[in-house]
């Protein structure tokens, strides 16, 4: 099958700077066959910088491979800062459930997954969304924007210390952010009992993102009584994505997808 990319704006995105691929955010389907699938949109990591290869069509394969439809999303990266990727995963969010009956989706079971950079995509989609906008001319937009579950493998949650990742802050809004624009973006602060459920992975000696990251988030879930599970792996360097060659770490996909089949996903 082709995988196709689709422009998420044919007419150019809210905020662009110029029309090349970088300025386009898109989505690629890797769609299962049938009707009423689940599916999951993949948003791979690289700090805002760049988006990495190994964390988007392998791991939309392996969605596949358990019967999920999956749809890599490139999201902007620097120069673009916020709100420009929590608009890309809003709107490829809305997209997929407007082209669910073309897709052969439930359009109640859409996810979303992301890996360190691409985890902070996710997990802002998931503590900052909306039902639509029920006036707008845009059929898409009157759809909402709320994924129904998160997969985070090693996020960036937080942008404050101790737990900081400065490349992906620096990219995303800047080395001297006001208060209010660090709160929006520090997603652990965001959580609220509507927040949906999540699984978390990291590895506990991650160099680059802090594995706090994760527990914050798992912190902020338990007090608000959303359900999650938390998978920490004793060692392993950042950015493994599917960790191919990690005898231990490459074992999350096996949870993830018994929590998948909880959530009725498979």
């Amino acid at each position: 099958m082709l995988h196709v990319e689709i422009l998420l704006w044919p007419d150019g995105a809210p905020l662009a700077k110029g029309t090349t691929p970088e300025d386009s955010p898109a989505i690629t389907p890797y769609l299962v066959e049938g009707k009423n699938n689940s599916a999951i949109i993949i948003c791979p990591g690289g700090g805002y910088a760049r988006r990495a290869h190994h964390e988007g069509e392998p791991v939309a394969k392996w969605l596949n491979s358990i019967g999920i439809s999956a749809f890599v999303l490139r999201y902007r990266v620097a120069p673009y800062q916020y709100p420009c990727a929590l608009l890309d995963i809003q709107r490829a969010i809305r997209m997929v459930r407007y082209r669910s009956n073309e897709y052969g989706i439930n359009p109640n079971k859409l996810g979303a997954l992301g890996f360190s950079a691409g985890g902070h995509v996710v997990a802002t989609a998931g503590t900052t969304f909306d039902t639509g906008d029920k006036n707008s001319k845009d059929p898409i937009d009157k759809l909402s924007s709320r994924p129904e579950l998160l997969i985070l493998c090693y996020p960036v949650i937080t942008m404050r210390e101790p737990f900081l990742h400065s490349g992906s802050k620096d990219n995303l809004i800047g080395s001297t952010p006001d208060e209010e624009l660090l709160k929006k973006v520090c997603n652990d602060e965001r959580v609220t009992v509507e927040t949906p459920p999540t699984f978390l992975w990291h590895t506990s000696d991650d160099a680059s993102v802090p594995v706090g990251n994760s527990l914050l988030f798992a912190q902020e879930l338990n007090k608000n009584k959303v359900l999650f599970d938390l998978h920490v792996f004793a060692k392993g360097r950042h950015g493994l994505g599917l960790a191919d060659g990690e005898e231990h770490v490459s074992t999350w996909t096996n949870p993830c997808t018994t929590w998948l089949k909880f959530n009725n996903f498979v």
